[in-house]
């Protein structure tokens, strides 16, 4: 028994640990940044960029399969509609503006779905990041 029970214990210390995935608030460079990351690596989820003061946040999510043409945007009860651009890697673009009630909803629970056709992608901000989250739109907006 005692031998199953160290068996168990080295086994679960040789096991890889997934790194640690986060919201990080870039907003001491233009364009300011808000990341869901891995940090000090390439790994990336989303991230929101803008230029301080426009009330223009550029999306861009990675992963998954590449979303184009009209998107539908959704946040709380609040909904929108976006141009959706494939980028390099299977990135997918859109430009939400941070004035919109979409964006503000966004900015209440940290959650916010965009569908394109049949493809529907969520993006979700956890209650303990979304301080960062509101910071950003409050550098975004003009």
């Amino acid at each position: 028994m005692i031998a199953l029970f160290i068996a168990a214990a080295l086994a679960a210390q040789s096991q890889p640990t997934e790194p640690a995935w986060t919201w990080t608030l870039y907003d001491d460079a233009v364009p300011v940044v808000l990341a869901n990351e891995v940090p000090d690596t390439a790994r990336l989820r989303a991230t929101l960029e803008c230029d301080p003061g426009t009330s223009v946040a550029r999306l861009t999510l990675y992963g998954g399969a590449a979303m184009a043409g009209m998107a539908r945007v959704t946040a709380g009860e609040a909904s929108s509609v976006a141009e959706a651009a494939a980028a390099p890697a299977g990135a997918s673009k859109f430009a939400l503006r941070t004035d919109h009630p979409v964006f503000a909803a966004f900015t209440v629970d940290g959650r916010m779905t965009i569908a394109v056709g049949d493809q529907r992608r969520p993006v979700e901000v956890p209650a303990a990041h979304l301080a960062k989250l509101r910071r950003f739109a409050e550098l975004c907006s003009g």
